[in-house]
């Protein structure tokens, strides 16, 4: 969607805008005053253009998306909102720079005037133009560009009111169309009878599309007859609170004509307490069905008395923040259907009921195939199916349906269910979440991510904005949770003490969110090969499981601002020194597990790169340039073939995360297994570093290592017992450090670790420990009790039973 890409150039504006920038400009460009001034006055004008824009387009009706004056429009304000971010990050890295030198793109050979004065000009004059071009565009909007209008007076959107036709024919099915709910309707009909008197409130969560409501209704028509009034209202995200009030006196006082008519009149207050006052004295039934916003239950909660007559209140809703108001024990998850259940649900809309809804022997393979990728997912195995009913029952179109069935879901007019309900949980993301969420759609099917890698690579991408004293990546920890929370990333593995490990995206989700992608040139994948040149240019390219080496460039590689390599690639990447040289704006750059052996010395000029990934590459060596990389966030080199760094890594004052630990014994059979980076001189630099694995213990670096009081992981290796002293005293200077590996120089080096770490999460020793350390070292007496959940104590040598002291450890999960 063009707003998201408006919205991260309206926040790169502000970024040159603020404060700090701007009186680093003032300082770097006081001679030239004047010109920074009106470039400045320019930014500000093009960001309020900008502002405006982003704010009108978010309020268009989900029908101008198909209006393709209306696209071609917007695509032209998607480039000049790219270019502004690129001429943003220009100005940034001219403000930034601490001295007059190194190249700028805009200056040419015979220039005699300052370097600094004519790129400041040039960036001027490209932001004028810009600024020039968003007028027009407002202009050209007005005059040619034909808005679709709703023509209804109500403030329901189109897309609101079909995913709310949807749900009406889900109210309606018979019990013969659902298919594998009877143990969730046995837990919901054993919840709402019970002997409990209390009023409780139910929860049916789940991604759109699993057939929440669908189960609410089943259960409605065959429970409400037990209790002596009921009523259903659907909530969604733009119900009116007096609409809502109305509808369930409706239905609540359908058999008392002269109360309704009493009730024309009323305001939002009278009704509230006409509502109250009825309820109080009865056992009533209440379904909210699509329930989006806490806000919106507690609206309507103060009417549902406790009056100790059984009462029941159920929700269906996608977010988990909003099932968090169910009473204790009270929430059902909906999962997707088990496989022999999507075929049975396929088979009952697929094929008539004259043929007892069986599917032909020849074409059951193709229909597996197709069940296959809807993934248990009922909304989109029912409107498939329906789709195939009237096709005609041959091989040769069940396998043309399953080969294009993606292309089907994202154009055919038969699936607009699939799309608006799914589409609906997009839309209502708030605008901080969607670019994430669309980042996510970039990798492959089924991927799994990894909860700290993609936090890193949103942070590096920019999409993480600060709050309060929390880090970047605290931030972005809580923008995944969100997700999951609102079910639009599936969680799949916890780590042993609870917290988020891997999750994955729903395929057809996936799907919607690719088309989005590549419609608004925020990205594309590659699966197998890349082919050069495309028609639908993105800013990001992932690159899966690469077999071929690329043998053309790609199309668009002046605007490429990420690529990332993911699999089992064999390509060796020969485009990395052309990306090098001509993708001047490259934030990401993502290359693990290729067998790439040079890094080129070009790799300096890419002063907007913030993360760059080697990890099991054949790199053995970086060049000296790396150290111009003033704005670099991540360096991993975990696995490579690289044995020393350059000395300039110390100038990376940004740098927040460092991996560069290699495997020397895969088994891990030999005590020193692993070997880390050397860094003899300037460590003490890196202060923004959070993560620091693995750093090879010697005089120097273990001198300056409190100086990184911002560490929340450390690794160190090859740590001989007369460091310990050193290393105590810059662990005291680490107040956030959660996760700590020492491994001793050999196995008859003593350690002696007596510093309380009482943030510390996860603790591994290798070595033999000083006689008595369990009991008598403050590491292991702080960590009674609080955080450390777990412990790794391999090769060490211990005099005494551990036991006892380590009984204090309540938290421990993991020995």
């Amino acid at each position: 969607m063009a707003e998201i890409v408006i919205l991260l150039a309206i926040k790169k504006i502000g970024i040159a805008l603020a404060k700090g920038a701007a009186d680093q400009a003032s300082v770097q460009f006081a001679k030239y005053g004047a010109q920074l001034l009106e470039l400045q006055g320019s930014m500000g004008r093009v960001a309020r253009e900008l502002r405006v824009m982003h704010d009108v387009l978010c309020q268009m009706d989900i029908r101008n998306r198909s209006n393709q004056i209306y696209e071609g429009w917007l695509e032209e304000v998607r480039k000049v909102a790219h270019v502004m971010q690129d001429m943003v990050d220009e100005y940034l890295y001219l403000v930034g720079r601490e001295h007059e030198i190194g190249f700028c793109f805009f200056l040419k050979k015979g220039f005699k005037k300052p370097r600094s004065l004519l790129c400041l000009n040039q960036i001027a004059l490209r932001v004028k133009e810009m600024e020039k071009d968003l007028s027009h565009l407002s202009e050209t909007k007005n005059r040619w560009v034909p808005m679709i209008n709703n023509g209804d007076s109500s403030n329901l959107s189109y897309i609101v009111k079909r995913s709310q036709e949807l749900a009406n024919i889900s109210r309606s099915l018979d019990e013969e169309d659902l298919v594998g709910v009877d143990k969730n309707r046995e837990k919901l009909e054993q919840w709402l009878g019970g002997d409990d008197q209390e009023c409780s409130v139910v929860a049916l969560l789940g991604m759109g599309g699993l057939g929440k409501t669908a189960l609410a209704a089943s259960v409605y028509k065959k429970e409400r007859e037990k209790f002596q009034c009921y009523a259903w209202v659907s909530i969604s995200q733009t119900y009116s609170r007096e609409d809502v009030l109305r509808n369930m006196i409706k239905q609540l006082f359908k058999d008392t004509a002269s109360v309704l008519s009493s009730t024309l009149a009323m305001d939002i207050m009278s009704l509230e307490e006409t509502l109250k006052k009825y309820l109080e004295q009865r056992k009533y039934f209440i379904i909210l069905d699509d329930v989006w916003d806490p806000e919106a239950f507690d609206d309507l909660s103060r009417m549902f008395i406790h009056n100790d007559k059984g009462s029941r209140v159920m929700l269906t809703t996608r977010e988990a923040r909003v099932a968090a108001l169910a009473s204790r024990g009270r929430i059902l998850t909906l999962e997707a259907l088990q496989e022999d259940k999507a075929l049975d649900l396929f088979c009952k809309k697929a094929f008539p009921r004259d043929t007892n809804h069986e599917c032909p022997r020849e074409l059951m393979p193709s229909s597996k195939e197709i069940v296959t990728k809807c993934k248990g997912l009922p909304l989109a195995i029912v409107s498939v199916g329906s789709l195939l009913r009237v096709r005609e029952k041959t091989v040769e179109e069940w396998r043309r349906i399953n080969d294009q069935l993606s292309w089907e879901i994202i154009n055919n007019s038969s699936l607009d269910h699939i799309r608006n309900v799914l589409h609906l949980s997009f839309i209502y993301l708030p605008m901080y979440l969607k670019s994430c969420f669309m980042y996510c759609s970039l990798f492959p099917e089924d991927y799994h991510f990894k909860r700290k890698q993609l936090v890193r690579l949103w942070t590096a991408e920019g999409f993480v904005e600060e709050r309060g004293e929390s880090t970047l990546e605290e931030v972005a920890e809580g923008y995944l949770k969100e997700l999951i929370d609102r079910n639009m990333l599936q969680l799949v593995e916890r780590n042993t003490f609870g917290r988020m490990k891997e999750f994955r995206m729903h395929d057809i989700l996936r799907e919607l969110a690719v088309d989005l992608c590549k419609k608004n040139c925020f990205g594309v994948t590659y699966e197998n090969k890349c082919e050069g040149p495309h028609q639908k240019d993105g800013r990001r390219l992932v690159l899966h499981k690469l077999k071929d080496d690329i043998q053309q460039p790609f199309s668009n590689i002046h605007q490429l601002r990420t690529i990332i390599t993911l699999g089992d690639s064999k390509s060796s990447f020969t485009l990395l020194a052309l990306l090098c040289n001509e993708s001047r704006y490259m934030t990401v750059l993502e290359l693990s597990g290729l067998p790439i052996e040079k890094i080129p010395d070009a790799i300096g000029g890419l002063f907007n790169l913030r993360h760059l990934g080697l990890r099991g590459s054949k790199v053995k060596m970086l060049p000296k340039s790396i150290e111009k990389l003033s704005n670099l966030l991540t360096l991993d080199l975990g696995g490579s073939d690289i044995h020393d760094l350059p000395s300039g890594i110390v100038k990376l004052k940004k740098l927040r995360h460092l991996f560069a630990e290699r495997v020397t014994n895969p088994q891990g059979k030999e005590f020193k297994c692993r070997s880390g980076m050397r860094i003899p001189s300037g460590l003490g630099n890196l202060t923004s570093l959070q993560t620091l694995q693995a750093l090879e213990a010697q005089d120097e670096s273990i001198k300056h290592l409190g100086e990184l009081r911002q560490l929340r992981s450390l690794r160190l290796l090859n740590v001989k017992g007369i460091y310990c002293g050193r290393i105590n005293e810059s662990l005291l200077e680490m107040q956030y450090l959660s996760y700590l590996h020492v491994s001793a120089s050999d196995e008859n080096e003593v350690l002696l670790l007596n510093v309380s770490l009482p943030n510390l999460e996860k603790l591994s020793l290798r070595g033999r420990l000083a006689e008595g350390a369990l009991d008598e070292s403050p590491l292991f007496q702080a960590v009674g009790g609080h955080n450390l959940h777990m412990l790794s104590l391999r090769w060490s040598q211990l005099s005494e039973d551990p036991l006892p002291p380590l009984s204090r450890l309540s938290n421990l999960t993991n020995l």
